[in-house]
């Protein structure tokens, strides 16, 4: 799906800053994952997941069990 958006000119971000800000919004809900949203953007999911911090989004669940399961499978 795409979306068109009209933004204020004031607003000063490229279109891929956008693009992030918003695919980090939706993984940070649990919306999408992670490879989703690095599909969204055109990303590699390594390469969306390590700029995350920059949108002070966390790769970790907020889950014990999550947490577990992720340590498990490393």
């Amino acid at each position: 799906m795409k979306v068109t958006l009209n933004l204020p000119e004031s607003l000063d971000m490229k279109i891929f800053d956008l693009s992030i800000y918003v695919a980090a919004k939706l993984y940070e809900d649990g919306l999408v994952s992670s490879g989703q949203a690095a599909e969204m953007v055109g990303l590699s999911k390594r390469a969306f997941i390590e700029i995350m911090g920059k949108f002070g989004v966390s790769v970790f669940s907020e889950s014990l069990d999550d947490l577990v399961k992720d340590v498990g499978n490393a």
